[in-house]
């Protein structure tokens, strides 16, 4: 099978033998992961669409795939409009569309695939979901690619600052005091956090896939594939953690009966719940307890991170000049590659933390762009070119989004206009002061008002949470136009990225992460916030329309890149030092 209709004809057919006449196929795997192995790429395999978010929906006369904002251009262009309608799930749910489509109809669902939170508004839709034994997909799927098996690794108390066993007791604690007996984990960066270990099972980030659950006693019954561990793994996660095989799940949850078992229901497999009441045990619904904590991050955590953007700011900068002095006349490929030669240039990188996105002209429209073969573009003088990109360090883990010109001529009024309405946005949320207790939906404003100002806006979230050497992606903080009831908290990182797309033209993101600190106020005598910044790269002065920023603006900017020359400069040769030097003169002086 080698194209779209066909492979929707087949999943229909076992559909039928089912008895069932539809399906919803979400974007993850059995741990509800952003970036899954190529075995679990499911929905990429039977649509073409490969982004990172998204579901598909099947009936047997109607078909469709949804994305968000990030992805509709891309959908476009992969996803075959004869078979599959292209929807944007946020206009138009996934639910609302089965239950326009298929109102009486019974859809069947994989269990392991799906939270119990992700069915809800499917069951609140009326639609009769049925849970199917083998995913249909997999049925059909005859070349899928052997689950992944590499090493698991010791994360060393010099990146993770902290013993496995304080983490584990602590959560115990927790247990016991919520009356819990155990929590089932399926979060592998969860797990990897808890454990102090990491792998390489899936592309970007380094985990190594398992399910794990947790004793009130700190013990932890590990299922992963034996031949991941090595002698000196084993040895690395001590006698109180008893290794099973992920065969072993079923039976282990199953003589959980009469017991109080937390399960995360947003986190978790709805299988797990539906397995563990089959059983006989009590769940208790209840947020995945090692989320937070590994969201705050530890000062041992914060300065790998101040490492790690240091490190990454030294190949970000040779980037940026090979750009303005060589990279005109080559593809967006190229570029993405250049890029990695830099970054291998330091002896600690391991890996890109995402696919990078590299967007010349038009191309940097489409927001999460993922440039291929058939789409690479030559950069073009006098355009604008958008790259943002992550990395992989074993004490750190970055996200940059830099927006370039490629001169020689000056760029248009209304780009620099949009450039430098995006940069006051940028400058707004990372001077910001705020009281404890703030989300992240409060501050979302402060990126977006100098876009509102001028009718402008993106469609995407403001801010996302970092992970230490784990997910680019990490809750459970944001800042976004949507509410999520989590404070933002000292040790937290966040991203700094809001933009503007105009389809057809070019794209504008400027992203800096931001490391939460305590401020020092001299008002009220309550504990406020602020951001220390941790990334280093300059901003592209030619874009900047200098009369549109106030003074503060343009001290804040002055000081940021007095700070990237300081930091930065001492790495690079005369060349470089020279080229960094202008990049970051003062606008002041311009």
């Amino acid at each position: 099978m080698t194209d779209a209709p066909t492979r929707l004809h087949a999943l229909r057919e076992t559909l039928r033998q089912a008895s069932v006449d539809g399906f919803i196929l979400p974007r993850g795997d059995e741990h509800l992961g952003e970036y899954v192995a190529p075995c679990s790429e499911r929905l990429a395999w039977l649509t073409d669409f490969t982004g990172s978010a998204g579901m598909a929906a099947v009936l047997m006369d109607h078909a469709a795939v949804f994305s968000d904002g990030r992805y509709t251009t891309q959908m476009e262009h992969q996803v075959n409009g004869l078979c599959w309608e292209r929807l944007h799930l946020i206009e138009t749910p996934p639910a609302q569309w089965l239950a326009q489509h298929g109102a009486n109809a019974r859809i069947g669902y994989d269990p392991r695939l799906l939270s119990e939170k992700a069915l809800l508004p499917f069951l609140e839709a009326g639609l009769t979901l049925v849970p199917l034994v083998r995913n249909p997909v997999d049925a059909i799927w005859t070349d899928r690619p052997m689950p992944p098996c590499t090493p698991c690794l010791e994360q060393p108390l010099e990146y993770s600052g902290l013993d496995s066993a304080t983490k584990r007791a602590t959560l115990a604690t927790q247990l016991r005091d919520s009356g819990a007996d155990c929590v089932v984990l399926s979060d592998p960066a969860s797990i990897a956090w808890l454990l102090n270990i990491r792998g390489n099972d899936v592309p970007y980030t380094p985990l190594s896939l398992c399910f794990a659950i947790v004793h009130a006693d700190a013990t932890v019954s590990l299922f992963i594939d034996p031949a991941k561990l090595t002698p000196r793994t084993r040895e690395w996660l001590g006698e109180e953690v008893r290794t099973f095989l992920p065969d072993d799940l079923p039976a282990h949850l199953a003589a959980l009966a009469e017991r109080r078992v937390q399960v995360d229901p947003a986190a978790n497999s709805v299988w797990f719940i539906q397995t563990l009441e089959q059983a006989g045990a009590t769940v208790l619904r209840a947020t995945d307890p090692c989320v937070l904590p590994k969201a705050i991050k530890n000062p041992v955590e914060q300065d790998g991170a101040r490492r790690a953007h240091e490190h990454d700011a030294v190949a970000i900068c040779r980037f940026l000049h090979w750009l303005q002095t060589e990279g005109v006349g080559t593809g967006e490929l190229e570029a993405t590659e250049r890029l990695d030669a830099f970054r291998k240039q330091c002896l600690d990188y391991r890996e890109e933390s995402f696919p990078a996105i590299s967007g010349s002209g038009p191309n940097g429209a489409i927001i999460h762009y993922r440039v291929t073969p058939d789409t690479d573009r030559i950069l073009r003088h006098n355009e604008v070119y958008l790259i943002d990109s992550g990395a992989q360090y074993p004490y750190g883990t970055t996200d940059i989004t830099r927006t370039v010109w490629t001169g020689p001529e000056q760029p248009d009024d209304d780009v620099c206009d949009a450039f430098t309405r995006v940069l006051r946005g940028h400058i707004a949320l990372a001077r910001a002061h705020f009281p404890q207790g703030t989300t992240g939906h409060a501050l979302d404003v402060l990126a977006r008002q100098a876009l509102w100002e001028g009718g402008l806006n993106y469609d995407h979230g403001t801010g996302h949470g970092i992970g230490s050497y784990l997910s680019v992606h990490e809750g459970p903080c944001n800042i976004s136009t949507h509410y999520r009831p989590v404070p933002l908290e000292a040790g937290m990182i966040i991203s700094n990225e809001p933009g503007y797309y105009r389809p057809g033209a070019f794209g504008i993101r400027l992203e800096n992460l931001l490391l939460v600190q305590p401020a020092v106020t001299n008002g009220e005598n309550r504990p406020f916030l602020a951001f220390e910044v941790l990334t280093l790269a300059p901003f592209d002065r030619r874009l900047i329309a200098v009369d549109m920023l106030n003074t503060t603006e343009i001290a804040w900017l002055d000081a940021y890149h007095a700070r990237v020359f300081e930091q930065v400069a001492p790495h690079l040769d005369n060349v470089g030092q020279t080229w960094l030097e202008a990049a970051c003169a003062p606008l002041s002086a311009r």
